[in-house]
């Protein structure tokens, strides 16, 4: 990334910024506030995909809006009410790499560029990601007054936390084939389980087999393949040329989607 983060502009996830959070969000339907937040967009308006160990880095974008001068301010993400025990806040930190700032009818608008990071092991409220998690998350920002004070904006816009899903035991074989002979393909679907902190065999699910002829490189769907309720997939093909094999499911509202390795398979 060719950027370099302002001074002073990580936002780290703490006591002291929950305090402030909390704190905040009474003013949220304030009628005629100082500061407030618009277009804010996640990760390019597309759902972030998480699974159960790596912190997870996405863009975020955002326009803050002020009538006073500010010391600092955050975007983030939540579930549930804000100030209430079912409070639950996405982003655990934050870097700031730029705010366009602009001035028009007595307001600074500054039109900010982030990285935000989403940890399944760790969010701002506490603990981890669960698997109720994966659903649609509300957007709110923070501001900081210099003068002392903060205002709190909540915003229409709106972000989809999925499950990651991933294909394992792919292969296709035999390998090398003889021209009209039977290809056999296999794997297993799963999901990740935020709450066990796992991944789980995902059942039922409709996966499509793919086809790369050998110098292209385009995949191309032969079949579509519906896996065991304990996640298998198996199926066979006749083989006609050479090429690689992959499995391609498309995911869900919940569950991201995925696509296994390629099985390169010599017809002879």
């Amino acid at each position: 990334m060719n950027r370099t983060a302002q001074p002073g502009r990580v936002l780290l996830a703490g006591t002291t910024a929950l305090a402030a959070v909390l704190l905040g969000a009474p003013n949220a339907q304030a009628a005629e506030s100082d500061i407030s937040f618009s277009e804010i967009v996640f990760n390019g308006g597309r759902p972030i995909v998480v699974g159960i160990t790596n912190p997870v880095d996405l863009p975020l974008t955002y326009t803050v809006r002020s009538t006073v001068e500010l010391s600092d301010w955050n975007v983030n993400a939540y579930r549930g009410t804000l100030g209430a025990e079912n409070e639950r806040v996405l982003v655990a930190s934050s870097t700031r790499w730029s705010c366009a700032t602009t001035t028009a009818s007595g307001y600074t608008y500054r039109r900010c560029d982030e990285t935000v990071t989403v940890d399944p092991r760790w969010i701002r409220t506490g603990g981890g990601l669960v698997n109720g998690d994966a659903t649609e998350w509300k957007t709110w920002g923070l501001g900081h007054k210099a003068a002392g004070g903060h205002d709190s904006d909540t915003n229409s816009a709106t972000v989809i936390l999925q499950r990651a899903s991933r294909i394992q035991d792919h292969n296709a074989s035999p390998e090398p084939v003889a021209k009209g002979g039977t290809i056999t393909v296999k794997g297993t679907v799963q999901r990740a389980n935020w709450t066990a902190h796992r991944y789980d065999n995902y059942g039922g699910r409709l996966v499509s087999l793919q086809f790369k002829p050998a110098g292209s490189s385009t995949y191309t769907t032969v079949k579509k393949v519906t896996a065991s309720s304990g996640g298998a997939l198996k199926t066979t093909v006749t083989a006609t040329q050479d090429g690689t094999w992959r499995w391609k499911y498309y995911g869900n509202t919940a569950t991201g989607a995925s696509s296994s390795s390629g099985d390169y398979v010599d017809v002879q």
